[in-house]
C-alpha cells in the first residue's frame, strides 16, 4: 500500500471525521459547562468517574484507572484532582488495606456541583450532535454514536 492508496485515503478520512465530531462536542460542551458551571469537560468527567465508585470489591479506582477513564496522563490526572481538591470538590485518603495507595473521593460539594452539571452537559451533547448531524460528513458517524449501547 502507498499513501495514496484509496484504503490509506478513505482511512484518513474517516480519522479526520471522527476528530472533527469529537473536537466540535467537546468544544461545545466545554462552553455549557464552563459558563454554566465553572468546570472543564475534563473536571466534569474526572467528577462523574469518581462518583460511580463504589465500596465493594474493585469498587475504588487507582490514579492510574482514573488516568486511563478521564483519557489524561496520570500526571495531568494528579494536577487536576489537585484543583478540584483545592475547590473542596474531591478528597483523597490512604487505602486502608495498602497505605502505599491512594484514592479520590467526591466530597458532597462536588456530588452536589456535579448533579448540577449533569443536565447542562447531557443538553450541550444533544445540541451538538443534532448540529453535526446535519452536515452529511458527520451524519453517519453520529448515528453510530446514537446507536452504541456501552454499559456505563
Amino acid at each position: 500500500m502507498t499513501a495514496t492508496d484509496p484504503a490509506l485515503t478513505a482511512l484518513a478520512s474517516g480519522w479526520s471525521a471522527l476528530s472533527l465530531l469529537h473536537g466540535r462536542i467537546e468544544a461545545h460542551i466545554e462552553r455549557a459547562l464552563q459558563t454554566g458551571h465553572d468546570l472543564s469537560v475534563r473536571e466534569y468527567s474526572l467528577l462523574d468517574v469518581l462518583s460511580r465508585q463504589h465500596d465493594g470489591d474493585g469498587g475504588h479506582l487507582q490514579m492510574k484507572q482514573v488516568a486511563d477513564a478521564v483519557v489524561l496522563s496520570q500526571s495531568a490526572t494528579t494536577r487536576l484532582v489537585t484543583r478540584l481538591e483545592d475547590r473542596g470538590l474531591l478528597t483523597r485518603y490512604l487505602c486502608p488495606t495498602d497505605r502505599r495507595g491512594i484514592y479520590t473521593n467526591v466530597t458532597e460539594a462536588g456530588l452536589g456541583l456535579l448533579e448540577e452539571a449533569r443536565p447542562t452537559n447531557e443538553a450541550a451533547l444533544r445540541e451538538a450532535l443534532d448540529e453535526a448531524a446535519r452536515n452529511p460528513e458527520l451524519a453517519p458517524l453520529v448515528e453510530a454514536v446514537e446507536t452504541l449501547r456501552i454499559p456505563a
